[in-house]
C-alpha cells in the first residue's frame, strides 16, 4: 500500500509522489526523479524542511532540535529526510520546481462536451488517456493551450478527474482568443493540450466551518471541492455564497442543489448585483455574509472571484473585527485577444 503525496513547490507547480509506508518523502521524492533540497538525510541540518498542510505522517525521533524545533513540529512543518506518511499528505516545499528538477506535466486531450450555460459562461469538459494519470487538488487549476496559437489560459477545474475526463466553467469574454474559439469553432472531438496543475489555492483539510465565497465562474473551484467534500464528508458546517452581476449570469444552481442534499451540513445562498434584477437575493456578495458565518473568527475562509471582489470582501472582513483562522483566495481577470 502507498500513500500519494502533493509536493506543492512555491512557483505554484504541484506534483504528485506515492510513497510506501516504509520510505521517507523525501526517498520517495528522489526515487521519482524529484529532488527536495537535501545535504544530510540525518535529520541533522534542516535543508529538507517542508511544511505539511494535510495528512498523518510520522517523524520519528531521528533528528535534532537545531534542524526542526518541538514548536515547528507541533506547527506541522517537517523534515522530509525524516517524515514517513500515514495517509495522503500535501506538502508545501520552500522552492521552485526547476531547482528541484522538476516541472509541471503536460497532457493530450480531447473536448468531450460543450455547452453554453449562459451569454457569459461556458461549460467545458475534456477526456484522455493520459488525463486518467492527471492528480490535482481540488481548486488548482491548469494552462490550456488556445488551438492554432501558442497562447494559453489559465482555468479553474470544476470537478474532479473521473475516468479521464475533467471539467470546467470558463468566462465568455466578448473579444476573448479562448472564447471565440469555444463559441464560434470547437466541437467533440477537437484536441486541447493542458499543463499543470498549478495554484495554491486548494482545499486544504477541514478543521473549522469554511465560508466559502464565489464570484461568477469563480464557482468552478469550489464545484470541485464539493464533489471532493461529498466523497469524503465533514465534520463541520460549510456555506457558500455565490454572486453575479445579472440574472443569466447564475448557473449550476441545480448542481448546488444536489450537493446541498448530498452534504448534511452545507449551505448556499446566491445573489445578484444588478439593481434589475429580479432574483430574490439582490446585492453583492458581502451582502449575505451574515455574523454565523463568521463563527467569531474560527472559521477559514475560501474566496475566487476578480480582483475588486477579493478587496471588497478584504475590506469588509477587516470592518467587522475579525481575523479569520484561515483566508485563501484566487484572484482572476478576462483576458482579450
Amino acid at each position: 500500500m502507498t500513500h500519494r503525496i502533493a509536493l506543492t513547490f512555491e512557483d505554484g507547480v504541484t506534483r504528485f509522489i506515492d510513497a510506501a509506508p516504509s520510505e521517507t518523502v523525501a526517498d520517495a521524492a528522489y526515487r521519482q526523479g524529484i529532488n527536495i533540497p537535501l545535504d544530510c538525510r540525518d535529520g541533522a541540518c534542516g535543508t529538507c524542511k517542508c511544511f505539511a498542510e494535510a495528512g498523518r505522517y510520522d517523524l520519528g525521533q531521528d533528528y535534532i532540535e537545531d534542524a526542526l524545533s518541538e514548536d515547528e513540529a507541533a506547527q506541522g512543518y517537517v523534515l522530509t529526510c525524516q517524515m514517513r506518511a500515514r495517509s495522503d499528505c500535501v506538502v508545501r516545499v520552500p522552492a521552485a520546481s526547476q531547482l528541484c528538477k522538476t516541472q509541471q506535466a503536460t497532457y493530450e486531450a480531447a473536448i468531450s462536451d460543450i455547452r453554453q450555460l449562459s451569454d457569459s459562461t461556458i461549460a467545458l469538459s475534456i477526456k484522455g488517456e493520459s488525463l486518467a494519470q492527471l492528480a490535482f487538488l481540488p481548486g488548482q487549476y491548469v494552462n490550456l493551450q488556445v488551438p492554432g496559437s501558442d497562447q494559453t489560459r489559465a482555468y479553474s477545474f470544476s470537478s474532479l478527474q473521473k475516468d479521464g475526463e475533467v471539467s470546467f466553467l470558463i468566462r465568455n469574454v466578448p473579444g476573448g482568443l479562448m472564447s471565440r474559439f469555444l463559441t464560434g469553432l470547437a466541437k467533440a472531438g477537437d484536441s486541447l493540450r493542458l499543463a499543470g496543475p498549478l495554484g495554491s489555492f486548494y482545499l486544504r483539510d477541514i478543521r473549522r466551518p469554511l465560508l466559502l465565497l464565489a464570484g461568477g465562474t469563480g464557482l468552478a473551484p469550489f464545484t470541485a471541492m464539493l464533489e471532493k467534500i461529498a466523497a469524503e464528508g465533514s465534520a463541520y458546517p460549510l456555506h457558500l455564497v455565490y454572486g453575479v452581476t445579472h440574472d443569466q449570469d447564475l448557473v449550476e444552481l441545480d448542481k448546488l442543489e444536489a450537493f446541498a442534499t448530498r452534504i448534511p451540513r452545507f449551505t448556499f445562498s446566491a445573489c445578484v448585483a444588478s439593481p434589475d434584477s429580479g432574483y430574490p437575493r439582490k446585492g453583492y456578495v458581502t451582502q449575505h455574509i451574515e455574523p454565523g458565518h463568521l463563527n467569531e473568527g474560527d472559521v477559514d475562509i475560501y474566496l475566487c472571484g476578480p480582483p475588486p471582489m477579493v478587496e471588497a470582501v478584504s475590506q469588509y472582513i477587516r470592518e467587522q473585527g475579525i481575523t479569520p483562522a484561515n483566508f485563501y483566495y484566487e484572484k482572476f481577470a478576462a483576458s482579450a485577444a
